[in-house]
């Protein structure tokens, strides 16, 4: 793309994030031929649960060194288990199933609980030398899913009801901080796709394993609503944390074209359903992906 059709597409981007009322950031990269386009790429974010990529490729890595065993069956008791609304946290009963189940539900419904045992099991230190390992130096974890659940209710006093009318205690949250709490940037997350998808994160079966999870993700309101074709498969993750909305997923046509897009929104709204910004992920990434599209002019 010339300096000024690219010039044209972030300025295209930057509308759409505003008609949505949210701040955003995007990087968007041609797994083939490198070409890129994004805004606000190389800043860092605060990640939430899209850091769960990086846990996911952090236990495949301790799998291919024989430091962890994928089907090894662990038990999940209720006591100590890690809240939320989806997986294995919802349940009410003890659970035993595979370490690699578990990694999917992670990756497939965002389950705080499968994530936390994983978490446990590899350690903060772990998701982190996996990932200077491949050269994403700031992509750095701080808190597991219970640590992040932990500090917004310590950061609101106990009544997280507060966090939907009070957008200052809201804009306060450690949790929002990308200085304080797990962090990459767009670019940097592109990369890692990128890496799962040309078998360099971990082992190729692995590989193939983590790509085939992440196409199962079961929420097709943000990245796959910019792509509502039979034909074309979108893989992501998302990502919600208060006033954020999140999706780092790979796009990919049925002519061949591959593209990973990493899209981090911030609302000014506080309100807990943002569909203006969850639309806002899908109009971005496609826009973005269809400007690596173009085919360049002849005699260009």
């Amino acid at each position: 793309m010339s300096g000024a059709a690219t010039g044209a597409v972030r300025a295209r981007l930057r509308a759409v994030f505003a008609d949505a009322g949210v701040t955003g950031q995007l990087h968007a990269l041609d797994l083939d031929s490198g070409a890129e386009v994004g805004i606000g790429a190389d800043a860092l974010v605060s990640t939430a649960s899209t850091h769960k990529l990086c846990l996911a490729v952090a236990v495949r890595r301790l799998a291919d060194a024989g430091h962890l065993d994928p089907k090894e069956q662990v038990e999940v008791p209720v006591h100590g288990r890690t809240a939320g609304g989806t997986g294995v946290a919802m349940l009410r009963d003890p659970v035993r199933m595979s370490l690699r189940d578990l990694l999917a539900l992670a990756l497939t419904v965002s389950d705080n609980a499968a994530a936390d045992v994983l978490y446990d099991r590899v350690g903060l230190d772990g998701v982190n030398r996996a990932m200077a390992a491949l050269g994403l130096t700031r992509t750095v974890a701080v808190h597991t899913g219970r640590d992040l659940l932990t500090a917004i209710d310590e950061d609101c006093g106990g009544d997280q009801a507060r966090l939907l009318v009070d957008p200052g205690l809201t804009a306060r949250l450690r949790v929002l901080d990308p200085e304080r709490t797990n962090r990459s940037t767009p670019r940097e997350l592109t990369r890692l796709l990128a890496a799962v998808w040309h078998d360099e994160a971990c082992a190729p079966e692995g590989a193939a394993e983590l790509r085939s999870v992440l196409a199962h993700q079961v929420w097709p309101h943000r990245l796959a609503s910019g792509f509502p074709f039979d034909d074309v498969r979108v893989a992501g993750k998302t990502g919600t944390l208060p006033t954020l909305r999140h999706e780092v997923g790979v796009v990919e046509y049925p002519d061949g074209g591959r593209y990973a897009v990493a899209v981090f929104t911030r609302a000014a709204r506080t309100a807990a359903n943002q569909p203006a910004a969850d639309a806002a992920i899908g109009t971005a990434a496609r826009l973005a992906v269809e400007s690596l599209r173009v085919p360049p002019r002849r005699g260009a």
